[in-house]
């Protein structure tokens, strides 16, 4: 394992890259509703991240497994049962969902990286609950994210948390990551407690925390386009993510303004 500390102008970088994700994911909220097609959402970041000089961390993103094609879109949109990696298309929101979109954004030599769940319209409060216990799951997460603790610190309390509601993780193919130069760096960080401690925080590491948490079995499988990840049971699932750095103190969260 790898893990790369950035120096302050590197930091400098990603919090450049990673104000531009906030603020795509801003101007998507503001633009949720009834009717709208996840296609015209992605549109609308990748025309925000291009007048910011950016550009897309996902388009022609390409998967570690054989025979996935490269990422065709510049977000990526999970609607209900989708947990990650939804695909934009003519699919219209409707009026009940909840809608997770991941952002990531790429510019002056680094990546930022970040995904909110949103309510469309009127939104049971079954489904309201999930998405706000995957919310508070990142931030008791955050708790322990100080060079103090160990990496599956993190982890634990987060699996803990959502554990105490009755919901599921996703099972451990899929969770944060480091980021910096590349999408994808060292460490891979997982969403449940795991046997060992991980590797010790340091000041300069940058992370992307990212919940993801299933309303009934941890179960999953993957559509044939190769990237959307689907419940098996068929409940829903929610997604929260932030760029976070590592500092002498408390964390920074780079990617909420």
């Amino acid at each position: 394992m790898a893990i790369i500390i950035k120096n302050s102008e590197q930091i400098n970088k990603m919090r450049i890259a990673s104000e531009i994700v906030a603020k795509t994911l801003e101007l998507l909220e503001k633009s949720i509703k009834v009717g709208i097609t996840t296609n015209e959402l992605d549109i609308i970041a990748a025309e925000y991240i291009k007048s910011r000089g950016a550009v897309s961390s996902f388009l022609g993103f390409e998967a570690p497994a054989i025979d996935v094609p490269i990422y065709p879109k510049h977000t990526c949109i999970s609607v209900n049962d989708e947990v990650i990696h939804g695909i934009p298309s003519l699919r219209k929101l409707k009026n009940g969902d909840i809608v997770s979109i991941d952002v990531g954004a790429y510019i002056g030599g680094f990546h930022g990286d970040a995904a909110r769940t949103f309510l469309v319209g009127d939104v049971d409060e079954e489904h309201k609950k999930l998405v706000s216990v995957t919310e508070k799951s990142f931030f008791e997460g955050m708790k322990f994210a100080k060079t103090s603790e160990h990496l599956h610190s993190i982890s634990a309390a987060i699996g803990d948390y959502i554990e105490s509601f009755g919901y599921s993780i996703l099972e451990s193919d899929f969770g944060g990551h480091g980021i910096g130069k590349t999408l994808h760096e060292d460490p891979a960080i997982p969403n449940c407690r795991m046997k060992n401690r991980g590797p010790k925080l340091h000041k300069g590491m940058t992370l992307a925390i990212e919940p993801m948490v299933n309303q009934g079995s941890s179960a999953y499988k993957i559509l044939k386009d190769g990237w959307t990840v689907v419940t098996k049971d068929g409940k829903y699932s929610a997604h929260y993510e932030n760029t976070i750095l590592i500092t002498d103190g408390e964390p920074e969260i780079l990617t909420i303004y």
